[in-house]
């Protein structure tokens, strides 16, 4: 009952410490951007969100009465003690390079898929990797100090933050070479509502960024997009 008792005391305490030290900097200004910012604004941490023209987040920030703090790339990553990466697939790896100082030694978690220009098929996305690699171990060799960590890449935004299933916590898939990150990624998933399916290292990412190939089907061909998947063990 003790050892009970301190397991779930040290847990807390261990969140509570990681919350107290987290500023946490977004790259990127879209959707998925907003919706994590206003997430971990709700849990209590510090934000900041990157953008090639902070102005155009003004009325979005307005709008949500959001505390977030607007900046450029640079700025963001360099303000961030753990940073998101979200923005388009296509720009990742150059953008990646040019802040690639200033992820040194920080937990990046990795939202971003490779999707293509080219239109759905069927309603299956098309990628610009295959199944050898993945976007996410190209953005770790052009930032090899960064601590990438793939995740929220197989859900839609609306389902980002403490979603609500009456089946319960739906699952999100994670991968990493830093089990330091990955441990504080978990810590912000628990805090979001979601259960952690840790697939090990980065080379993982080229089985998970294709769940989000499975998770639009849904939504091109009968046009639902507010599902999560799940993992179910005996």
């Amino acid at each position: 009952m003790y050892l009970l008792f301190f397991s779930i005391h040290f847990v807390t305490l261990t969140k509570a410490i990681l919350m107290a030290v987290k500023k946490i900097g977004i790259i990127g200004s879209g959707q998925v951007a907003q919706v994590l910012a206003a997430g971990f604004v709700k849990h209590g941490y510090q934000v900041m969100i990157g953008s090639r023209d902070s102005k155009k987040l003004q009325n979005w920030k307005k709008r949500s009465n959001a505390d977030v703090r607007l900046g450029d790339f640079k700025e963001t990553a360099a303000f961030g003690e753990l940073i998101v990466l979200s923005v388009k697939g296509s720009v990742a790896e150059k953008l990646v390079s040019n802040i690639a100082r200033e992820l040194d030694g920080k937990p990046v978690i990795d939202t971003t898929n490779p999707i293509s220009e080219a239109p759905p098929e069927h309603g299956v996305l098309k990628f610009f990797t295959d199944l050898n690699d993945s976007l996410m171990e190209k953005l770790q060799r052009a930032a090899p100090g960064g601590k990438f960590v793939k995740s929220f890449s197989c859900v839609g935004n609306a389902r980002m933050v403490n979603p609500e299933f009456s089946s319960g916590k739906p699952t999100m898939f994670i991968c990493g070479n830093s089990e330091q990150a990955k441990q504080e990624v978990k810590v912000i998933l628990d805090l979001f509502g979601w259960e952690v399916s840790d697939l090990g290292r980065a080379i993982a990412a080229r089985a998970i960024e294709p769940l989000c190939m499975l998770w639009c089907i849904p939504g091109f061909l009968h046009n639902e997009w507010t599902h999560a998947l799940k993992l179910l063990h005996t």
